[in-house]
């Protein structure tokens, strides 16, 4: 399928043209032909699959610029996430025979300028966090009751981070008839009461990836046999030579021990976390934009959604406590089909949690630091696959296999492979006789 098959307007398809997208991925081919019917949507997929797009396309195809109203409201957990969606909405606008207008609404921004602009006139498209859209429609200077389609992009988080009161309230003010559209990398049982409240027989559709990490991604996995994680994650960054790195941490004081250490190393780093205030965190990412960082030290308010194009590494300088982070953590590289490389470090008492990754359906490449190297490592689980790989034996002859471990006459070790090997061999009988008999049942229901 092309962008050519959603028969858009042209000025979308010479906005895509200039975005450098060449065909559709899973989530915008399953759900652009949707919302351009007017359905409402719930649509469940993962981090990096094209859903800000999938959104903006069709709604942006059927807005009209010649009227002086807002017509699409589109909120955002954090404000990182809000300036994405407006960075991209701004794009597609630029495109248009008409002048189509876009505002950003959030926190950290001119308020009064904000009020003194709308006075005068509307936007088109409303994008921003829930509580700066709020504030704005509280003071009577932003009027949404004209909107004709509503996006809640990135619902789960929206919900962990305590803004869904907000959305609800500006839900509430829309108008009845309308098309409202919900993005969410999963569906908590907790958001289902506000799905059930404002959305009339939605299309849900969950677009599962086709590999849980894209297959253009290296992932490594390091032990850190109690060493120091600041050496070993610098060891890494120098000796990996990444284009562009990002080093995750649970909690903002991990962010920054491990940015003054790199620092005191002579490394130039950028951090972002929730304690930095918005105007210096916009002023980092415009910086990791420019390329005047390699580094970027961050908590997982970077892993989600925010896009920032070229990382070549990503390091888990810990495991996420929410384990799902770990996939959107990864997904910051290997995007576009581009290569990546996704490290993370564990310790010996970290195995569960190791485990419960790969039951993801993740496959690690364990590796080690050595002589200023960075190596192929063992197995994790060799020894519970060699065991796997034993012919299981019957508890009478446990007994005898223990003994021929210990040093025993030779003469009674061969006695111990002939009771093993007899064993084996009756096994094998009794499951010939087993399938024989099958076959035959199985005749003779035929033929009756």
């Amino acid at each position: 399928m092309s962008f050519e098959s959603f028969q858009f307007q042209p000025f979308i398809l010479a906005a895509i043209k200039d975005k450098g997208f060449t065909n559709p991925t899973a989530v915008q081919e399953k759900l652009i032909p949707v919302i351009k019917k007017g359905r409402s949507v719930v649509g469940q997929s993962q981090t990096g699959s094209g859903k800000t797009h999938t959104f903006l396309l069709p709604l942006f195809d059927r807005l009209d610029g010649t009227k002086n109203e807002v017509q699409l409201v589109i909120t955002a957990p954090s404000r990182e996430l809000a300036d994405q969606i407006y960075q991209a909405a701004v794009q597609i606008a630029k495109f248009s025979p008409v002048e189509l207008r876009v505002t950003n609404f959030v926190g950290g921004t001119d308020k009064k300028r904000q009020l003194e602009k709308l006075a005068h006139q509307q936007p088109h498209v409303v994008v921003g966090t829930p509580g700066r859209i709020l504030d704005m429609m509280n003071e009577k200077a932003l009027l949404v009751h004209t909107a004709q389609a509503f996006v809640v992009d990135e619902a789960d988080m929206t919900l962990d981070m305590g803004f869904l009161h907000e959305v609800d309230q500006i839900a509430g003010r829309l108008p009845k008839r309308l098309q409202m559209l919900v993005f969410s990398a999963t569906i908590p049982e907790r958001l289902r009461p506000f799905l059930q409240k404002y959305m009339d027989n939605p299309v849900v559709e969950e677009i599962k990836a086709k590999a849980v990490i894209s297959d253009t991604i290296e992932n490594w996995l390091i032990q850190t046999k109690g060493q120091s994680k600041n050496q070993l994650i610098y060891q890494v960054l120098t000796l990996g030579h990444p284009y562009l790195a990002i080093v995750f941490a649970n909690t903002k004081q991990h962010v920054d021990e491990i940015t003054e250490y790199l620092k005191s190393q002579g490394l130039k780093v950028g951090k972002i976390h929730g304690d930095i205030s918005p105007r210096e965190r916009k002023r980092v990412m415009r910086q990791v934009q420019n390329l005047e960082f390699q580094y970027v030290v961050a908590t997982d308010l970077a892993a989600r959604g925010i896009d920032i194009e070229g990382v070549s590494h990503v390091i888990n300088a810990e495991i996420p406590q929410d384990l799902e982070f770990f996939i959107h953590r990864v997904g910051r590289t290997g995007r576009n089909g581009l290569p990546g490389t996704a490290i993370t470090f564990y310790s010996p008492g970290e195995e569960d949690l190791i485990n419960q990754i790969e039951n993801f359906g993740v496959t690690f490449q364990p590796k080690e630091i050595k002589n200023g190297e960075i190596v192929d490592s063992y197995d994790r689980n060799r020894r519970k696959k060699r065991e796997k790989n034993k012919d299981e034996l019957d508890p009478t002859l446990i007994g005898l296999v223990k003994k021929k471990k210990k040093k025993v006459k030779p003469g009674y070790k061969k006695k111990i492979d002939r009771a093993i090997e007899k064993s084996n061999q009756q096994k094998r009988r009794q499951a010939r006789k087993k399938d024989q008999r099958s076959a035959r049942k199985h005749k003779k229901n035929t033929h009756s």
